[in-house]
C-alpha cells in the first residue's frame, strides 16, 4: 500500500512540475504577443482616446457611487420621507419667492426664454 501511495505522490509532483513549466512557457508566449501588439500601436493618437476613456470611466464610477448612496438612503426607513418633505419645502419656498406676483412670474418667464435662446439658439 505504501509503495502505491508513494508512486501516486511522485506522479502528482511530476505533473505539478510539468504544469508549472507549461504555465511559464505559456505566460512568456502571451507576454511576447502582448508586447508585439503594443509595439504596433500609434501612441500619438492615444492621448485623445485616453482622455475620452478616462472621462467615461470617471462618469461610470460616479454613477455607481451615487447609486450606492441612494440605495443606502432608501434602506433607512425615515430618510426617504424626510427627503420628500424637504423637496416639498424647497419647491414651496421657491414658488413663494418667484411666483406670487405677476412681475415675479414675468421675470421667471423672461429668464427661461433667455436661457432657452442661449442654449438652444
Amino acid at each position: 500500500m505504501s509503495d502505491e501511495t508513494t508512486d501516486q505522490q511522485e506522479q502528482a509532483t511530476a505533473s505539478a512540475a510539468d504544469t508549472g513549466a507549461n504555465f511559464t512557457e505559456r505566460y512568456s508566449e502571451i507576454l511576447g504577443k502582448v508586447n508585439a501588439t503594443l509595439d504596433q500601436v500609434d501612441w500619438t493618437q492615444m492621448g485623445r482616446l485616453g482622455k475620452g476613456l478616462g472621462v467615461l470611466v470617471a462618469v461610470i464610477v460616479a454613477q455607481v457611487l451615487i447609486k450606492g448612496v441612494l440605495d443606502t438612503i432608501n434602506l433607512l426607513p425615515v430618510i426617504p420621507g424626510l427627503l420628500e418633505l424637504l423637496g416639498l419645502v424647497v419647491v414651496g419656498t421657491w414658488s413663494w419667492h418667484n411666483l406670487t406676483t405677476s412681475d415675479k412670474r414675468q421675470a421667471v418667464v423672461t429668464k427661461l426664454q433667455t436661457l432657452r435662446q442661449e442654449y438652444l439658439g
